[in-house]
């Protein structure tokens, strides 16, 4: 574990934005003013943030689009090379590369974000994902596996390597159920022989594979009390594997001067405005093939969903935004990730009034 990375040391509740490398975000919406994943927006996003104080950036990797009037995600920065190019526009914030195993050997990716990590001065992170998205798999002529088993055991041999070719300094073989690899070696390696691992599990193959390799684990957030014993029996999970793993959700932000604009906006996007066969799209799939939400839950989410991607909506006021932020960490959450309808736009706006609350608080550091 990276220890001295900022991610692990600077604050208590880390805020990181989610998915600003693909069209509209979070917002499953059909609004004019919804996200331009654009170079030019995606610099001005990544250097607000670096300059406000968040912890990090995660992109989604995504490859087919959700269909629907917008085809939600149907654009998509790739995530190395969006990792890359961010890194080199700021200075101090964590920017991580969403590498799906199936798609990417893990002798580049080791190499890849070293490289980034080197260039960088050790602000690269590394999300893991194995699997879920049929669609992608057809794209790429390759086969879903239908259990998590298969998929997971895959992602581990897959991190296996990753790992050892960022601390092992001698060729080594490797003679796997996956992976064959003779004479290979990893240099140049991470600034300190590892980056922040971050996943995303619901199953209990996933939850396995999570707590015993990612230093944050993401978890869906629908009940506060019920997410209290969740974290209390994942950080005890991960202990029984001799690791500290922290627990993070996602969410997703309305921010106004009063309640009753914050509302209206939110009713007005994720509403009035909501591409729901996009939506319903998007459920299906993940009601098929990925355990990410439980399956009794997705349909009563399905608003979530429109308003963004079925993250815990923070919508009213910066004192309503800031309380339901002090609930996630008062729930044992480390932190959230947030997305906007317009990054670019809405985040300053929640930098100069939300995280002074947070400061006051103790649970975030100011910057400088």
């Amino acid at each position: 574990m990276p220890t001295d990375n900022s991610l692990f040391t600077r604050n208590k509740f880390r805020l990181g934005l989610f998915s600003a490398n693909c069209s509209s975000g979070m917002a499953v919406t059909k609004v004019p003013e919804r996200w331009v994943n654009n170079w030019e927006n995606n610099i001005r996003m990544a250097q607000t943030a670096d300059r406000v104080g968040l912890d990090f950036l995660l992109p989604i990797a995504r490859w087919v689009g959700y269909g629907g009037e917008t085809n939600f995600h149907g654009s998509v920065l790739e995530t190395m090379t969006w990792a890359a190019g961010l890194l080199a526009k700021t200075d101090n914030i964590n920017v991580f590369a969403t590498i799906h195993t199936a798609f990417n050997h893990p002798g580049v990716v080791a190499k890849q974000i070293a490289t980034i990590d080197q260039m960088s001065g050790g602000r690269a992170g590394l999300n893991v994902v194995c699997g879920w998205n049929k669609p992608e798999y057809d794209a790429f002529g390759l086969d879903l596996p239908q259990d998590h088993e298969t998929r997971y055991a895959y992602g581990q041999e897959w991190f296996d390597i990753v790992s050892k070719l960022w601390t092992h300094p001698e060729p080594f073989d490797w003679d796997g159920e996956y992976f064959k690899l003779k004479d290979t070696y990893g240099d140049p390696r991470p600034l300190r022989d590892t980056v922040p691992i971050f996943n995303a599990a619901g199953s209990k193959e996933g939850r396995e594979f999570a707590t015993k390799n990612a230093d944050f684990l993401f978890t869906s957030m629908i009940e506060l009390e019920s997410s209290k014993q969740e974290i209390i029996d994942l950080k005890k999970q991960a202990a029984g594997n001799g690791r500290n793993v922290e627990m993070l959700t996602f969410s997703y932000v309305v921010c106004r001067p009063t309640q009753k604009e914050a509302d209206e906006f939110h009713q007005y996007y994720a509403r009035d405005n909501a591409d729901w066969q996009a939506v319903d799209n998007i459920i299906n799939l993940m009601f098929q093939h990925a355990q990410s939400f439980p399956p009794d839950m997705l349909q009563m989410l399905r608003d979530r969903f429109a308003g963004g991607h079925g993250g815990v909506p923070l919508v009213g006021t910066p004192e309503v935004v800031a309380q339901g932020l002090i609930d996630l960490y008062e729930a044992g959450f480390a932190g959230t990730t947030l997305a906007f309808v317009n990054y670019a736009e809405e985040l300053p706006y929640f930098a100069e009034t939300v995280l002074p609350i947070l400061e006051a608080r103790g649970i975030r550091v100011p910057v400088g």
